[in-house]
Parts: C-alpha cells; sequence; structure tokens
C-alpha cells in the first residue's frame, strides 16, 4: 500500500464495498493525483478495474445511474438469498443462481428501465 494515502481515502480503501460517497472520495483523490488509474490503484492497494468501473459510473459513462438500495442479511450460509425491492415486491434465488440472469428479472420486476 502506498504511503502517500490521503486521510479522506484511508477508510475507503478497507471496505469490502464501497457507498457512493466512499467511491466519490476515491475517484476524487485519483483525478487530483494526475497519475493514471494503474499507478494510482497500485500505490493505493486497489483494483484499477474497480476504480475504473466507479468513475464510470459516477460520470454517467455507465449505461445506468447509480442507485443503491438497503440490504438486511437473514438466515446463515446456504440459505436461499430473497431481494425485497423498494415497491415491497421480492425475487428469491437459490445458490448457484445466474448474476446475468437475475439482473434481467430484476429489471423486469423494476419496470424494465
Amino acid at each position: 500500500m502506498g504511503t502517500g494515502r490521503s486521510a479522506e481515502i484511508s477508510k475507503s480503501l478497507v471496505k469490502r464495498r464501497w457507498s457512493e460517497s466512499d467511491a466519490r472520495a476515491v475517484v476524487s483523490a485519483w483525478r487530483r493525483s494526475g497519475k493514471r488509474i494503474s499507478e494510482f490503484a497500485i500505490e493505493n492497494g486497489l483494483s484499477a478495474k474497480r476504480v475504473y468501473r466507479w468513475s464510470a459510473r459516477l460520470e454517467g459513462g455507465g449505461k445506468r445511474k447509480v442507485r443503491f438500495h438497503p440490504v438486511r442479511l437473514v438466515g446463515g450460509e446456504g440459505a436461499p438469498i430473497e431481494v425485497e425491492l423498494l415497491n415491497g415486491r421480492r425475487v428469491r434465488v437459490r445458490e448457484g443462481f445466474s448474476s446475468e440472469e437475475l439482473r434481467r428479472v430484476l429489471e423486469v420486476v423494476e419496470g424494465g428501465e
């Protein structure tokens, strides 16, 4: 891990999942550094791909805007995953599901964005 890391992004770097504000702080720090994504990522112990993806999402380069949903873990290992959407609908998947299939199902359930 790099030594020039700012206090602003230090907490974000150790998180497994970033909130939008975490991502904004990291992307902003990368932009201010003037370095290539790969160089910045290596110095800070990050995946360059992760910084690039967040940069694209935050700047509208992705297909959709960034959206976050509240998540609550219930049950133990091997239990089905149940996603309750903000509109109250639920989708339940078992272990081994295809993330692409789930994405398509959620698009339909949420209104086919």
